[in-house]
């Protein structure tokens, strides 16, 4: 967060849109400083939704990021990406990119995202992601078959880390393998098939969930499927560690 010793005379926000409303195909522009090109604007679309960005340096993730093939170079970073309406719907946060440079896919934080957290950053300097304690694997048709479920959906349990909130609500990581077609497989864990009423297809969906709707403190209600039977584990989410 920086602070301006500025008069607001001199100051011209702009809106914040609603980053819920985008949709894969709208019109959107980037403005920054790109190689210290000031005030550059670049355009594009929103290409997806929903994706994961890994942090550099840990297992973490930033959940819920927007696609966009709209120029976005290094000094990009921190300007907005705007709606066609030149309201603010997301923050430029990275790009994937081999060499450095714009290759056609740049990732920004959503809109809703930046409402939720830079309020708790002004006020305590910090914000502390909830966290459930589990390493996971998405349900695949290899593994449907394996478990003898009927969809390839939901969120296996490899592993689960010791005095986490999934830990202390008895939460069961896989112990077992199994072969098919000559590919060996880690099985025998709970596998997650809701969250709070929300169906999860995959892990993105749960990770999403805690970054929109969930806070440190707040209980989480799992809809789990263990050895062929469905149970609702409740466990209360914590600070996520800082690796």
């Amino acid at each position: 967060m920086i602070k301006l010793d500025a008069s607001s005379e001199k100051l011209y926000p702009l809106p914040i849109g609603d980053s819920s409303k985008l949709q894969v195909g709208e019109q959107i522009s980037a403005i920054g400083n790109p190689f210290g090109l000031s005030g550059s604007m670049t355009s594009g679309i929103v290409s997806q939704l929903g994706r994961l960005l890994p942090i550099q340096g840990t297992f973490f993730s930033i959940p819920d990021v927007i696609q966009t093939d709209a120029a976005i170079n290094p000094g990009n970073s921190g300007g907005p990406l705007l709606n066609m309406n030149a309201e603010v719907v997301d923050i430029n946060t990275a790009i994937y990119s081999s060499d450095g440079s714009f290759s056609g896919v740049g990732f920004s934080v959503p809109s809703n995202v930046v409402l939720k957290i830079v309020p708790t950053l002004i006020t305590e300097g910090e914000f502390q992601h909830p966290w459930v304690g589990i390493s996971s694997a998405n349900i695949s048709t290899d593994l449907a078959e394996l478990l003898n479920l009927d969809d390839a959906k939901g969120v296996l349990i490899m592993t689960v880390v010791k005095d986490s909130p999934a830990d202390k609500a008895g939460l069961i990581g896989s112990s077992e393998t199994a072969i098919l077609d000559e590919t060996e497989y880690t099985i025998g864990g709970d596998i997650i098939l809701s969250a709070d009423g929300k169906e999860i297809r995959q892990i993105d969906d749960l990770l999403i969930h805690l970054q929109r709707e969930k806070n440190v403190g707040d209980a989480i209600n799992l809809e789990i499927l263990r050895d062929g039977k469905i149970m609702d584990i409740v466990l209360t989410l914590e600070k996520r560690p800082d690796s």
